[in-house]
């Protein structure tokens, strides 16, 4: 019998697994050092911002400025409004995610749409957007205005606006912690007679614990950093509507120190949130 004859393509298709098979193939891949090379202009360019705050800050002098009229109610607002945000975005999102994690029904992917939709519309639009159905001419807004309720320009304009901005991220987070929970251990739990309620309680939420915090916590940095869409639908009113954000870009104008302060702190939060994170899913996957 004549040997058989291999085509082309079947040759094309098992060189790079000899290649990879051969001791000497490791000098076709780039050395590690080169990667690292490649790696570092982004890294400079990331870094030299952050850098550049600390290094005008006058650190010493951080707690003084801090203590500035101005920034005490920024900062004071900031944690009350987030704290509340946070709260509504756990209330109002762990159904949400449980149902598009464990759940199918109609128009499933238009929903799976809606919620990440806010994390790409820029600020700005959802600050009008919330404006335009929240505000005195709204679709809300006046019907509420005759029973003396008033939302744009206030703290609860402030509140809604972080909720609509960083309900994505728990969200996101809680379903992917849903998803990945094993039917089999619920399905035991209500063969033993346990109730919706108790499977939920004591087996779900223990499970996804993790993803839940950790979606918690980014949704909370995401609320504190929120600037577009809080300005144009709750003004920047000192002691009123003035979060951090907004009292740095006042400061820019009034006071250097108090917004390089404010800056630090937030760059703080938001440095230390990411590192909670990060801790939480690596415990989780463990």
């Amino acid at each position: 019998m004549g040997r058989s004859k291999r085509s082309p393509m079947a040759h094309t298709l098992a060189t790079p697994a000899r290649l990879r098979a051969q001791p000497g193939s490791s000098r076709l891949r780039p050395p590690q050092e080169i990667w690292q090379g490649l790696a570092l202009p982004l890294l400079v360019f990331l870094l030299l911002p952050l850098a550049a705050l600390l290094w005008r800050t006058e650190l010493d002098q951080l707690w003084v400025h801090l203590a500035d009229p101005i920034a005490a109610q920024a900062i004071r607002l900031s944690l009350q409004t987030t704290t509340t945000s946070t709260l509504l975005i756990v209330l109002l999102g762990t159904p949400v995610a449980y149902l598009l994690a464990r759940r199918e029904f109609p128009l499933r992917r238009v929903v799976d749409t809606l919620i990440d939709l806010p994390t790409v519309l820029p600020p700005a639009v959802a600050g009008l957007g919330l404006l335009m159905a929240f505000g005195r001419r709204g679709w809300l807004g006046a019907p509420l205005e005759l029973f003396g309720i008033e939302i744009a320009f206030t703290s609860v304009a402030v509140v809604l606006a972080q909720v609509f901005i960083a309900s994505p991220f728990y969200v996101r987070a809680a379903a992917g912690g849903f998803a990945s929970i094993e039917s089999e251990l619920e399905q035991a739990a209500s063969l033993d007679g346990a109730s919706q309620w108790q499977v939920f309680r004591f087996i779900t939420l223990p499970l996804v614990r993790m993803s839940l915090l950790s979606g918690l916590v980014m949704s909370w940095a995401r609320a504190l950093g929120d600037f577009g869409a809080t300005i144009i639908f709750a003004g920047n009113f000192p002691g009123r509507t003035q979060t951090m954000p907004l009292a740095i870009y006042l400061g820019f104008e009034l006071d250097l120190n108090v917004a390089l302060a404010l800056s630090v702190i937030l760059i703080a939060c938001a440095f230390v949130v990411l590192m909670v994170v990060k801790w939480l899913l690596g415990e989780g996957g463990d």
